[in-house]
This record gives structure tokens, sequence and C-alpha cells, in this order.
């Protein structure tokens, strides 16, 4: 079978698609990221937000 990555953008859509998967009998599971990766990834919007970036030109990527 496929597997689905579902984003649902607020509360409701979350509810309304746990209702839709529960009346047709699709089983399903939710899993969050790795602490220490949400850690690094929010570390690095700080950064950027501060102005600590590289900008690279694309055709400056494979020299």
């Amino acid at each position: 079978m496929d597997t689905l990555i579902v984003q649902p953008e607020n509360e409701a859509q979350l509810a309304a698609i746990k209702a839709f998967l529960k009346a047709l009998k699709v089983s399903y599971k939710k899993s969050e990221y790795d602490p220490a990766f949400v850690k690094k990834i929010n570390a690095s919007k700080a950064n950027f937000k501060k102005g600590r970036f590289k900008t690279i030109r694309t055709s400056d990527l494979w020299k």
C-alpha cells in the first residue's frame, strides 16, 4: 500500500481528516520529528534571521 503524508493547516482540518479515516476504518499513526533535528532547524532559522548565512550562486555549485 501507499503511504500518505497529510499536513492539515488547522485543528478543524485535522479533526475532519481523523474523522474521515476513522469512518473508512483506515489506520493511521502520528510521528514526531526527532527533537535534536528540530533544535538544529530552529537554530538555523534563528541564524538566518540574524544575517548569519552564506549565499552561493548556482554557477559556483560544481566548482
